[in-house]
């Protein structure tokens, strides 16, 4: 209505007398909406101070508890080539199980018989070891030998040595007792002269005389040259032993040194034989890998190459397997803010991809289809996807055992619960930013000792 005239409709005319008046003007369902909106919020301020149950998010995946329970593919420690296959993917297999069996593809193992053959190089290269001992043996019996006819010569050289002084002294003496003799007879012919000249001695006695003074320095100067000789002797002998030193010397320095030099080879030659005992070794080690075989009781996953006839290099994946033993865990990822409020020990409700669940975040009891789960490890180092890895075990006492059908890789939705705060706080700490309260469980004395 416009409102053009002064005159008010509504003051000239009753619209209570009228059908369509009644019902619009008499109806009161505001008053019920405010009751309802009054209602609401008594109900809404009754909650905000409802208990409300802290608690870290995290997104993660079913897996083993242990590491050596983990799916694992095989590999070969050596290239080779794919001969034959012994199993098919989902078998299950038994620790030892042959798998697949390859060949080799290096020139240098195709000898079927090499161990043999290695085998026998060790025994010669033993024999050749022996023989060295032998050698070793008789030069040492040899060195021995001519120190002992070294000893003897000395012995026989100092014999000549005292031989000749002796020699000499006898000689000296004989010298001596021409000098002697010598002098005699110049004075008994100088007296002989001097009786001649007074007349008193004959010219036939001068002439004895002078005769025997001859004879006498004859025998003189024989005598010197006798001793000469003696002297010689003894300087000879003295000479004989230092020849023999040196000869002997050299004699048993060249058998020590071919001793020494037999030691050598002997070493040398046992070397090769350690050497090829540990290439035996190797080689039947290796012969042995030429059958892969279960590591331990599993199922095979997936034959990564699969082909017969494909090669391929050591360390390189064969097969996938599974092991058929192994304890249920998850792993899950939390931000490095929440890391702290997480311990050892702490109880987790675990929500798997599959099974069905409803979930109350801060109401963890009203909450179904979740399952329990602990701590058993938090990393201290950040993963590549800038987060913490958390490892959680089933929760003993809860009562009931993780889904049967839960397989390893399975996805998972953890909840780990925190402190109790009023719902009012939990919303002012969510709208300013603030992390959940940090705090240090309470853990009793037997869980410490544990």
């Amino acid at each position: 209505m416009l409102n053009i005239s002064k005159v008010k409709l509504e003051n000239r005319l009753d619209l209570s007398t009228y059908a369509s008046g009644k019902n619009i003007l008499n109806r009161r369902h505001f008053k019920y909406f405010n009751r309802f909106l009054f209602g609401f919020a008594v109900l809404l301020f009754i909650i905000l101070f409802l208990p409300w149950t802290q608690t870290v998010i995290g997104n993660g995946a079913v897996t083993t508890l242990t590491p050596g329970q983990r799916p694992q593919t095989i590999q070969s420690p050596i290239p080779g080539k794919l001969e034959k296959w012994y199993v098919r993917e989902g078998d299950q297999v038994k620790k030892g199980d042959t798998i697949l069996q390859i060949s080799e593809v290096k020139s240098e193992y195709f000898d079927p018989l090499l161990v043999e053959r290695t085998s026998n190089q060790i025994d010669a290269k033993s024999n050749s070891v022996n023989a060295y001992t032998q050698k070793i043996q008789a030069l040492g019996q040899q060195t021995g030998a001519l120190s002992g006819e070294r000893q003897l010569k000395l012995s026989q050289a100092q014999n000549k040595i005292k031989q000749a002084n002796l020699k000499v002294i006898s000689d000296s003496i004989d010298l001596e007792a021409a000098k002697t003799n010598f002098k005699i007879a110049q004075i008994q012919l100088n007296r002989s002269q001097t009786l001649l000249e007074e007349g008193l001695d004959s010219e036939v006695d001068v002439e004895g005389k002078q005769l025997k003074l001859q004879e006498t320095q004859a025998k003189l100067i024989s005598l010197e040259q006798k001793l000469l000789q003696s002297r010689n002797e003894v300087l000879n002998a003295q000479i004989e032993i230092s020849r023999i030193g040196q000869e002997y010397a050299e004699k048993i320095a060249k058998t020590q040194s071919e001793r020494y030099s037999a030691e050598s080879a002997q070493l040398d030659v046992e070397a090769q034989v350690s050497k090829l005992e540990t290439d035996r070794t190797n080689y039947s080690i290796r012969s042995g890998m030429l059958f892969i075989t279960a590591p331990q009781d599993g199922y095979i996953n997936r034959a990564i190459i699969a082909g017969l006839g494909e090669t391929f290099k050591e360390g390189e994946p064969l097969v996938n397997i599974m092991p058929s033993n192994y304890d249920l865990a998850v792993e899950t990822y939390v931000e490095p803010l929440d890391l702290p409020l997480l311990h050892v020990g702490e109880k987790v409700r675990v929500q798997f991809d599959g099974w069905p669940a409803i979930v109350f975040t801060g109401w963890p009891n009203a909450s179904y289809g979740t399952y329990g789960a602990t701590i058993v490890a938090v990393e201290t180092f950040i993963s590549p996807n800038g987060k913490y890895r958390i490892l959680l075990a089933p929760d003993e006492d809860e009562g009931y055992d993780w889904p049967p059908g839960l397989r390893a890789g399975a996805g998972a939705y953890t909840i780990a619960l925190l402190d109790d705060v009023p719902v009012w706080y939990e919303l002012w700490r969510r709208l300013n930013g603030f992390p959940p309260n940090y705090y240090t469980p309470n853990t009793t004395s037997d869980a410490k000792k544990k």
